[in-house]
């Protein structure tokens, strides 16, 4: 088993999902950037051409990262989660400015943006770390640890501020909780959600009588012989706490797009010509695509440009207009297919390192992949997040690309791992 060849056991299936959702991502922004005035399809003033130049470094990246020994990634994996953190840090004294966020480096006419490449840095460290024999994620310090190499980079990039990518980090919580982590910070953490969207829909004294009944009628209905009413009081207390604490976070944290895109996705206001433009021209675009689409490089949403930035994180507005239904479908299929064999891929791996990082893979992708689609349909706040190998921006396609062929390449060397 030693001797057998790496290449022979690359996983062809992820490859050539991804290879389709790379190229269909290509075609709808070549439509959705595409001019009367544009003259070929590789013009580097165009965003498609750029695009372009992006896929053709990718191919090189792939040959790049299948190269190297998978045990390199190993390795070095507190290696590339330091350099991530120091990129993240060096974007406050040398990073560009962009719609009030920091989040990119320079480069000419191109920029790059760390927090990319930072999330797979960050599945490489959860997995060098969880890997340890010694580490049990029973133990409370063992947890703290877990948890704080996830929430370095992500109060770096909140700082920034950039309130889509953070987001994105934080469901390596899923990894964690995979390996061993207590589900109550899985039920803590949606709990606390649910308490912020009562509290912004509902008077503070309701949420708390919710919160109160809530409490008693988990009390009164525990399996178990003993109950601890300190422990339940300190949890409504906490509740109560929280939800005291909603609107002064919302109002003095939160800046005023973020509650204005709040409101409107909570329908306490109607803004379709403001904040809310965006969403409402999206579902406009998608529902006008009807069952089959308006046809590639016909649709009308699109040539007009009635959906803001629908190369980047609204790219499956294009979509949706211009291949419909059926073609929605099949793009999400695609991206479910992806996910899946991840996972599949990520149970038979034959060392603990690797698992963790394929499941790290999965949480990433997914999480983009679900909060974009839902984004756009107006069911999810517009954070900006992009979605994977469809977005343009070279930045998300490679980093996109590195995450998931170290993983292919994890896979394909397992046949000397025995």
């Amino acid at each position: 088993m030693k001797n057998q060849s790496v290449s022979n056991n690359i996983d062809w299936i992820t490859i050539l999902i991804y290879t389709l959702l790379v190229i269909l991502g290509w075609m709808n922004i070549y439509s959705a950037d595409i001019t009367p005035d544009s003259s070929y399809i590789f013009d580097i003033n165009q965003n498609y051409g750029k695009q372009l130049i992006f896929i053709g470094f990718t191919i090189i990246l792939v040959i790049v990262v299948l190269t190297i020994d998978s045990k390199f990634y190993e390795r070095f994996s507190s290696v590339f989660y330091g350099l991530a953190l120091l990129l993240l840090i060096g974007l406050f004294p040398l990073g560009k400015t962009i719609a009030g966020q920091r989040c990119w480096y320079a480069i000419g006419s191109f920029t790059l943006q760390p927090s990319e490449f930072a999330k797979a840095a960050v599945s490489l460290a959860l997995a060098k770390y969880l890997s340890d024999p010694q580490i049990n994620l029973k133990n409370f310090n063992h947890q703290i640890i877990g948890l704080l190499i996830i929430f370095v980079p992500v109060f770096l990039i909140i700082l920034q501020p950039d309130a889509g990518s953070a987001l994105i980090f934080l469901m390596f919580i899923f990894v964690l909780n995979r390996e061993g982590l207590p589900s109550w910070y899985l039920w803590t953490a949606l709990g606390a959600v649910v308490l912020f969207i009562m509290s912004l829909l509902l008077k503070p004294q309701y949420v708390v009588l919710i919160s109160f009944l809530s409490i008693l009628f988990h009390y009164f209905n525990s399996r178990k012989i003993k109950r601890n009413i300190i422990a339940s009081s300190i949890v409504f207390i906490l509740m109560a706490g929280f939800t005291i604490s909603v609107d002064y976070v919302f109002e003095n944290v939160f800046q005023q797009h973020h509650r204005d895109r709040f409101n409107i996705l909570l329908g306490k206001e109607v803004d379709l010509a403001g904040i809310g433009y965006n969403t409402n021209q999206s579902k406009i675009a998608i529902g006008s695509g009807g069952w089959f689409g308006k046809g590639w490089l016909e649709g009308t949403q699109t040539k007009g440009n009635f959906v803001p930035e629908q190369h980047t994180d609204y790219i499956f507005t294009t979509v949706g207009e211009e291949w419909g239904f059926v073609g929605s479908t099949v793009l999400i299929l695609l991206f479910t297919g992806l996910l899946l064999r991840i996972l599949y891929l990520a149970e038979r791996q034959k060392t603990k390192f690797s698992r963790v990082y394929g499941y790290g893979v999965a949480s990433v992708l997914f999480t983009h992949f679900f909060v974009n689609v839902a984004m756009v349909v107006g069911i999810f706040p517009t954070i900006g997040v992009p979605l994977p190998f469809l977005s343009y921006g070279g930045s998300s396609l490679w980093g996109f690309t590195i995450l998931l062929f170290i993983f292919v390449k994890m896979d394909a060397n397992k046949v000397n791992e025995w």
